[in-house]
């Protein structure tokens, strides 16, 4: 269309003259010339490019383009100009052509208006006109196309190369990608919904700042003692010692002691909820409150109709405790570059794949720091660090003591440096190495004093620890001197037990990923501890418990404890129970020597009731998702006392969950 046009208007202005000299304008022939009436060439020539454009027909762009149907008529033309002079023109019907020019031209041949010079320059100008147009628009196509090859290429030189782990798609059919901007769209509006954020105006701005989490577990467990545990009184409770009136060590009846040999079936829950409310700026306020028989830091379980501690049974009501308060200061604003400050009461800090020396639902109260600056890509060190109070004096230590007895606080000071590694596509770990510092847990040894009754305090009462499990090794406390007015040793006898060794923990953790086959991941996972602090020979010296047999009449065995422990496990399936049908298996085996970590903090459904220290065997878990947030998980866990006297535990664990 272009080069038509281009021509036809070229022909019009070249033949416009011609054609006002042979048909003279209406009212301008044999009439004055004034200047006022006289028409310019102008004007004729606008009146005549009107008349002989208004009758042609349209043809197509490829007719109008063909270079035949432009010189066919050539031939003709010249015949027709070659006419003697005074000839009447030709007006038989020339051969209709597609081509509009072509045509225009047949009829000025046909009216004489043409001399053969005039038609053959015409062609010519015709004929240069569209090569020169052609030129043009390939020249215009050429650059276009080096254009387009100079885009691609740069795209290319900047674009950075793939990896193992991504696909580079050139090219998306508009179908796929009509499809992929639905499911990217009903995404979004499902998570606006979900969030809330696809109405901001449906509740108050203040309602936005708060996250209510929530969770409640029922379970059934069954403890199960094998023949052969030993029932002697041979696993005296500490916890309740300490944590009570202190025990007469001469007395005629047996310490608290531990149930070995009687099968029990309980049923527990976990209640707990809570928020954390956005202050802005970086800062979070979180609170829980969680279900507890009691005050231990290890678990929150309570059992249906437990009739102790002033609770549980007929139907009371059960104790709510404050389980979480903090302030957490957090920057960065980056998932793999970012700084965490939180003080009060909180997760645990420090990364632990085991509970080798932390329970699962263990809370620290203190300040800790955590972060994590990605180096380079895949590379993610972290580091977490703390400084925590276990244990803080009474202020009026000792109460029956118009004298008070100085200050025993205890603390825990902990380091953990480790990182993210991302090794392949498929493969990632993560390791760590930890050392924890526990400030003033061992006990000490009282100044001489003669108790004469069990109210009577000893200076060095509070370095027994305020909550214990079992399988830590443990010393008397007082000093009592023997006198008349206890039988010179023979009664009144009244003991606490605190810690017979230090404890500063070394350990290194490790866990690798593998996704070849996601959803579904293997993970291989593991700890080692080792308590550096343990002297063997003090330990030997003072120990109450753990002591190999002796058969030496009157005397007693060696400290037979030890100082490391170790874990290791293999877990496969859905590392994160999402939906219905969710599934994962997990099977791991453990080593844990008495004195390798304080066995108050550490595992406390491993080897019920002797949870804590001094046992080895294995646990196998398997987890079913009902729901996105309910899911089911069956626990077995068999457990054999390390040293000592013979103690085996198995435990069936039968939890539903559920979560919000």
């Amino acid at each position: 269309m272009f080069y038509e046009k281009y021509v036809f208007r070229r022909c019009v202005w070249l033949l416009a003259p011609i054609w006002c000299a042979a048909n003279p304008i209406p009212g301008y022939a044999g009439r004055p010339s004034t200047p006022q009436e006289n028409v310019t060439l102008a004007e004729a020539a606008a009146v005549a490019a009107a008349k002989a454009s208004t009758p042609l027909p349209k043809a197509s762009v490829g007719n109008q383009l063909a270079a035949n149907d432009l010189l066919a008529p050539t031939a003709d033309l010249l015949a027709r100009a070659e006419q003697p002079a005074g000839t009447p023109p030709i007006t038989g019907p020339a051969a209709p052509s597609q081509n509009v020019t072509i045509n225009l031209i047949n009829r000025l041949v046909q009216r004489g208006l043409l001399t053969k010079d005039d038609a053959q320059d015409l062609i010519h100008q015709a004929e240069d006109d569209t090569a020169v147009a052609r030129a043009q628009a390939t020249a215009l196509e050429h650059d276009v196309a080096v254009a387009r090859e100079a885009a691609q290429t740069a795209v290319q030189q900047t674009a950075p190369p793939a990896t193992d782990d991504q696909v580079r798609v050139t090219y998306i059919p508009e179908n796929v990608k009509a499809q992929m901007r639905e499911e990217i769209k009903d995404e979004i509006m499902a998570k606006a919904r979900e969030e809330n954020w696809a109405a901001p105006d449906a509740v108050p701005k203040w309602v936005t700042k708060f996250r209510v989490s929530g969770d409640l577990r029922v379970r059934y467990e069954g403890d199960f003692f094998p023949d052969g545990n030993d029932n002697t009184g041979a696993f005296p409770i500490f916890n309740t010692i300490n944590t009570g009136a202190p025990f007469d060590v001469t007395g005629n009846i047996f310490s608290p002691q531990n149930n070995v040999d009687q099968n029990r079936n309980r049923f527990r829950f976990r209640a707990r909820i809570g928020a954390e409310v956005d202050l802005g700026e970086g800062f979070t306020l979180g609170l829980r409150v969680g279900s507890g028989q009691d005050n231990s830091p290890v678990t929150e379980n309570q059992t249906l109709g437990l009739s102790n501690n002033g609770q549980g049974g007929d139907f009371s009501k059960y104790q709510v405790w404050i389980d979480r308060a903090f302030l957490k200061y957090e920057t960065g604003g980056q998932p793999n570059r970012n700084l965490a400050i939180t003080v009060g009461r909180m997760e645990n800090p420090f990364w632990d794949p085991t509970s080798l020396a932390w329970a699962r639902d263990m809370g620290f109260d203190g300040v800790a720091v955590q972060t994590k600056y990605e180096v380079a890509k895949g590379i993610t060190p972290f580091f977490n660090a703390g400084a925590f109070p276990v244990f803080n004096t009474d202020f009026n230590f000792a109460t029956n003591n118009p004298s008070k007895f100085r200050s025993e606080d205890k603390y825990l000071f902990g380091g953990q440096l480790g990182s993210n590694i991302k090794i392949t596509k498929d493969i990632s770990a993560k390791v760590s190495a930890q050392y924890y510092y526990f400030y003033n847990t061992q006990g000490k040894l009282s100044d001489p004093f003669t108790p004469l009754t069990a109210s009577d305090a000893g200076n060095t009462d509070d370095t027994r620890p305020s909550f214990a499990q079992n399988g830590n090794t443990y010393m008397a406390l007082r000093n009592i001197v023997p006198d008349a007015t206890n039988g010179f040793g023979t009664t009144n006898q009244f003991q606490y037990f605190g810690l017979a060794t230090p404890f500063h923990e070394l350990g290194f953790s490790g866990q690798i990923d593998y996704n070849r086959f996601e959803p579904l991941q293997i993970s291989l996972f593991g700890q080692w501890i080792k308590n550096l602090a343990l002297n063997r020979n003090y330990v030997n010296g003072v120990a109450v418990n753990n002591r190999g047999p002796d058969t030496t009449l009157g005397s007693v065995g060696a400290f037979s404890g030890g100082d490391t422990a170790w874990n290791v496990g293999l877990r496969f399936g859905k590392p994160a129970l999402e939906k219905f049908g969710d599934w994962n298996l997990s099977l791991d085996y453990r080593h844990v020597e008495s004195d390798s970590v304080i066995d108050g903090f550490n595992d406390a459904d491993f080897g019920a009731p002797l949870y804590g220290t001094n046992l080895k065997g294995y646990t196998l878990r398997g987890s079913f998702a009902l729901s996105s947030n309910v899911w089911l998980a069956v626990w077995w866990m068999s457990a054999d006392s390390i040293v000592g006297p013979t103690f085996k535990s198995d435990v069936l664990q039968v939890d539903i969950n559920g979560k919000f």
